[in-house]
């Protein structure tokens, strides 16, 4: 999952990417109304985290011009302004969820989480054959074992597992889970993919994760993916 955070408070913003980083997120910042309309359009995010006093123009502005869109992400406002009718406006012009800073880390991520599931019309719980994923409690079991995964181990897991029978791509695994552009020559992808395995597949006789040749990697059942 992939979140576009809207700040120009440094310290506001590193906080908040840090923290969104540890829970398996991949995060964008930009420092301006303008910059963050320029960066939604040229990718596609699952979330906004706007401030709504920017620089260039008023967050209620960045939320107009996102609404205009044909599709737009969900939108978190963060602002100081915390009266009935700064949250009532904000929500009016098309905000998803209001947090008045300062905030708690936990409650923000808890907020995130919500707006993640709202947003989306895919299931909470994805399964292929007997490797179950929970989206939400963010625990994988195989076979009725659970698993543990590092954050970015579960966000590859989960990107592979959405797109089910799917290859992905190096270059599209990267950019949907780390703040990054794929290079053609890092083999993160590939490390991480062989940590999955040894933790998915290496134990159990039926293989999930299939490697595509030429092109990169699917998470499936054996049949499906022959």
């Amino acid at each position: 999952m992939r979140i576009l955070v809207v700040e120009d408070e440094r310290k506001i913003a590193d906080f908040v990417a840090r923290g969104l980083e540890s829970a398996g997120y991949a995060v964008d910042t930009a420092e301006s109304g303008g910059m963050a309309l320029d960066m939604s359009h040229a990718a596609e995010y699952d979330l906004l985290i706007l401030d709504m006093m920017l620089p260039d123009m008023d967050g209620l502005a960045v939320i107009e011009k996102l609404r205009n869109r044909k599709s737009s992400p969900p939108v978190l406002v963060l602002s100081a302004r915390g009266t009935v009718d700064d949250r009532v406006k904000g929500l009016e012009v098309g905000a998803d969820d209001y947090l008045v800073k300062p905030f708690a880390f936990v409650e923000l991520l808890a907020r995130v989480r919500a707006l993640m599931r709202r947003g989306q019309a895919t299931p909470e719980r994805l399964q292929v054959g007997d490797l179950v994923l929970d989206c939400i409690r963010r625990k994988v079991t195989r076979d009725g074992e659970p698993i543990e995964l590092a954050p970015k181990e579960f966000s590859i897991l989960e990107y592979l597992m959405r797109n089910r029978g799917r290859p992905l791509s190096r270059t599209m695994i990267v950019e949907h889970v780390w703040d990054m552009d794929y290079d053609g020559l890092t083999n993160i992808v590939d490390v991480y993919i062989r940590h999955l395995r040894s933790k998915i597949d290496d134990r159990f006789p039926v293989k999930m994760i299939h490697t595509m040749r030429g092109i990169g990697y699917m998470v499936d059942v054996p049949e499906r993916a022959a």
